[in-house]
């Protein structure tokens, strides 16, 4: 959660950095994006640590950015049971 957290606010700087140009942004944009599947698919095994997931990832919804198919595939798989 710490890395998606550092790599949401690198990705706000990059859109908001005049400087920095498209591939800048693009870039934060994918590691982002990365870090939030990271959390999605992690299988959370204690209660503390599927509070916590639960209570980021609702965060994140509320913020309208869990909006993609793979964000709730990785979510449902993480929940299986591995045997």
């Amino acid at each position: 959660m710490e890395a998606h957290k550092i790599s949401y606010a690198a990705f706000a700087e990059a859109l908001h950095d005049k400087g920095g140009g498209r591939n800048q942004s693009d870039g934060a944009s994918r590691e982002e994006e990365r870090a939030l599947l990271a959390i999605c698919g992690y299988p959370a095994v204690g209660e503390a640590d599927r509070l916590a997931k639960a209570r980021y990832l609702l965060e994140i919804e509320g913020r309208g950015e869990l909006d993609l198919a793979e964000h709730m595939q990785a979510v449902l798989r993480s929940t299986m049971w591995r045997g």
